[in-house]
């Protein structure tokens, strides 16, 4: 019986790859990678040659039965996103529950994720916090919002920058202008901000500086 790895990468600065996650993704037989352009990339600046093969959201269903099977005979596999922990808003999780509806082995290294270090470096409380990863876009996405109105632990949200505006604007008619939040952009790299103030405020913010790179909003419970 072979072994699945999910195996965090770094979500910018490659430092923070750690040294096992190098060591597995040499040893094992294959890397599943979400897109092996921006995979192949990692693997060349740490001296990987494991092969690779494409595992995303949009062919990981009729892959499932295939890489159980594989696994079953054997081999091992790491799986791994563009950035940050498979499954955490990234494919991931349905080979997972394969793999332990199949009795086949899964090990999750820890690593790098992007939520983690938003809501710590928030200044919000985080000893109980919701992570809600990318709102609905269209179908229920003010039932969403409402509810999450209600929520009392600090809620944690992943957006892209070009929705950003909308949803803050959301965020201030179903939360009102004055809950406290802030976002995160850029995390570990260069550029790296973190804006903190009240939801209206972080609007006129980002109302007059658009922002770029992946987002982290991390929100106030209701008092």
């Amino acid at each position: 019986m072979g072994k699945l790895y999910l195996v965090p990468t770094p979500i910018g600065n490659l430092e923070d790859m750690t040294l096992r996650a190098i060591r597995i993704l040499k040893e094992v037989d294959v890397i599943l990678a979400e897109d092996t352009r921006t995979s192949g990339k990692l693997l060349k600046h740490f001296n990987i040659s494991t092969p690779m093969q494409a595992h995303h959201m949009h062919n990981e269903h009729k892959m499932i039965d295939g890489l159980v099977k594989r696994l079953k005979e054997g081999e091992t596999m790491a799986l791994i996103s563009d950035a940050g922990t498979p499954a955490i808003s990234d494919p991931g999780f349905l080979l997972t529950r394969a793999c332990v509806d199949n009795g086949i082995a899964v090990d999750c290294l820890p690593g790098a994720t992007a939520f983690v270090p938003a809501l710590v470096n928030s200044g919000l409380p985080n000893d109980k916090f919701v992570f809600e990863g990318f709102l609905p876009v269209k179908k229920g996405r003010q039932t969403r919002l409402k509810f999450l109105a209600e929520e009392t632990r600090t809620i944690i949200m992943y957006e892209s920058p070009h929705k950003l505006l909308k949803t803050l604007a959301q965020l201030v008619a179903y939360f009102g202008p004055d809950r406290p939040m802030s976002v995160s952009r850029e995390l570990t790299k260069m550029y790296e901000e973190t804006v903190r103030g009240t939801v209206k405020e972080v609007l006129e913010h980002f109302a007059h500086k658009p922002p770029k790179g992946e987002l982290v909003l991390v929100v106030a419970g209701k008092k």
